[in-house]
């Protein structure tokens, strides 16, 4: 999105639209055309920033203090049509990105292995590679996550565990590149955590905080941590791939 914004500013310098020529004397300036636009995904104030050279010595892209998804604009007709046009190329819909997510427990002591997770390619890797030698799944989901926005979900068995992910789509060739901040927090829930006799949530500890960058379609290990010193630990695989 950033890449095609400037290259539409570029393009505006370029073509030498930053206002018309002036006019002759006794020569009338063409009439005014004005456009009352509902912006669907941008905001209106980034819009006005980059019609800017687009407009005429007497034009106007006017914004709304009550709301940031209306624009009016009041120009010649063919800045109007420009104008327009431009709106039309990058008030389009963000790309999603759909997670594939799974949250499994590692165990140094305890050997088994859930079925489902047996012949998983990625476990079998990590029991070469970690200390722990049986593995549970405590959750897997879904979640569609939108380009630059942050999503989150809760997970777990007891529902103590809170996921969130913000994608970043750079569009390569032949896959997508996705760039996810990840932060994972646990919840305690001590016995005597009651409020108005319902169990509320207790300490939030931070489990994983990273950032990792993936192509779309590919699967991959975010992290593991150890939970409370002992002889177990969490591991969160992700998988991502974009959706348009």
């Amino acid at each position: 999105m950033k890449k095609r914004i400037a290259a539409i500013a570029m393009f505006a310098v370029l073509i030498g639209i930053a206002g018309p020529a002036a006019f002759g004397a006794g020569q009338e300036e063409p009439a005014l055309r004005k456009e009352i636009v509902r912006l669907k995904y941008i905001d209106a104030t980034d819009v006005r920033i980059l019609l800017q050279p687009f407009s005429s010595r007497g034009g106007q892209v006017m914004g709304s203090p009550n709301r940031k998804d209306i624009l009016t604009i009041v120009d010649t007709s063919d800045n109007v049509a420009r104008m327009l046009d431009v709106i039309r190329e990058i008030d389009v819909k963000p790309p999603d990105v759909m997670f594939t997510v799974q949250l499994i427990m590692g165990s140094e002591s305890d050997v088994t292995v859930d079925k489902d997770l047996a012949k998983d390619p990625v476990i079998q890797e990590l029991g070469k590679l970690l200390r722990y030698k049986g593995y549970s799944l405590l959750d897997a989901t879904v979640l569609r996550g939108v380009d630059r926005q942050r999503s989150g979900l809760i997970l777990g068995p007891k529902a103590d565990f809170e996921l969130f992910l913000r994608p970043e789509i750079v569009r390569e060739k032949p896959q997508d590149a996705v760039k996810i901040e990840i932060i994972l927090h646990h919840f305690t829930h001590p016995e005597e955590a009651f409020f108005e006799g319902k169990p509320v949530q207790g300490r939030q500890k931070s489990l994983i905080t990273s950032t990792v960058n993936i192509r779309s379609g590919d699967r991959t290990v975010v992290g593991a941590s150890r939970l409370d010193g002992g002889d177990k630990g969490l591991i969160l695989i992700i998988s991502a791939k974009t959706i348009y």
